[in-house]
């Protein structure tokens, strides 16, 4: 009798990823170049973090939720709402250590957020959602190289790790082919140019989905002829003292900070993800977008990798150990 469960449950499992996967092949268009918002930061040249921030390409940009913006939350009758207001586009920064056997490498990571994920059937948005994340992380070595830039959406989901061109052969994984990368139906370069704080790095956002769809380092002179409208740049910590805007002797964070939602965006719960994933994945709360950081501080790994099993080996918040899980030997 246990057998045949575990059976039905293998099953369901196995239809529900064909699920996910051929509606993740289903994308939305990306033909607004007209209304493609470019924007960034200031320059700083004393300043790593603003030299090497990348500067987003937002197609739709006339649709409010295809903007990214600050993180905002007011009080209404007692009750604390979170959103994200487009009008004031902000890229949330930090920065992280980590070593490995090989050497010490330093993380710069660019936080951006959206309103939402609209819930659409035609195409079918499985993640629809508010309050959607999406990170681009990028490693440096001791010398102030860049050598990956990762990128991932703040749910875990959809995670791509692209070497330049000054990764030495040997920190590759074993099995890599030097192809353009295929994540969920989106394809991404397999290597970017080597680059340094003259060049820029793009990252352009599918709209309505909010995910990477492209990523290109060019000249930062070629930004000349791009309309860019500059975002302001707040610290990751900043997203745990957010002033009420109704009352700003108040602040309160982003993240829950109770069980059983410790370490989730506040009002990131998806729908349909926990209905159709929460099986497979045994957690009813998979698609929920999440602090990123420290898991010991967030209380919550953020998981790049849906079987179980795997749930603390391929976390990012220990950047070492998910490179390794991943096949990297940095």
């Amino acid at each position: 009798m246990i057998s045949k469960t575990i059976l039905l449950l293998v099953r369901y499992a196995l239809v529900l990823l064909l699920f996910v996967l051929s509606g993740c092949a289903s994308l939305p268009t990306a033909t607004q170049k007209e209304s493609a918002l470019h924007v960034g930061v200031r320059e700083g040249s004393a300043d790593p973090i603003r030299s090497f921030a990348p500067v987003f390409i937002l197609p739709g940009s006339e649709k409010s939720y295809n903007r990214i913006g600050r993180v905002v939350a007011h009080e209404k009758n007692g009750r604390e709402y979170i959103g994200i207001d487009p009008d004031q586009p902000v890229v949330y920064f930090g920065s992280f250590s980590f070593a490995t056997d090989r050497s010490v490498y330093t993380n710069q990571v660019y936080r951006v957020h959206f309103q939402k994920i609209p819930l659409k059937f035609v195409p079918f948005h499985l993640a629809a959602g508010n309050n959607i994340g999406v990170l681009v992380i990028i490693t440096f070595s001791m010398d102030r190289v860049p050598l990956l830039v990762t990128t991932v959406n703040t749910c875990g989901c959809y995670v791509a790790v692209i070497p330049t061109g000054s990764l030495p052969p040997d920190a590759y994984p074993p099995a890599w082919t030097n192809k353009p990368q295929s994540v969920y139906g989106e394809t991404l370069p397999a290597v970017l140019p080597p680059y340094s704080e003259n060049d820029v790095l793009l990252v352009s956002v599918r709209p309505e989905v909010h995910r990477v769809m492209d990523l290109q380092v060019v000249p930062r002179a070629m930004l000349a002829a791009r309309p860019l409208v500059y975002a302001d740049m707040l610290s990751l910590q900043s997203l745990k003292v957010l002033p009420l805007t109704n009352d700003k002797t108040k602040t309160t964070s982003f993240y829950y900070d109770a069980w059983p939602l410790r370490g989730h965006v506040k009002g990131s719960i998806k729908a349909w993800e926990s209905l159709l994933l929460s099986l497979v994945s045994l957690d009813f709360y998979v698609g929920m977008d999440k602090e990123y950081g420290d898991t010991e501080v967030s209380g919550n790994p953020f998981y790049t990798s849906l079987l179980p099993w795997n749930r603390h080996a391929s976390d990012m918040n220990d950047f070492a150990g998910f490179l390794k899980f991943w096949g990297w030997r940095l």
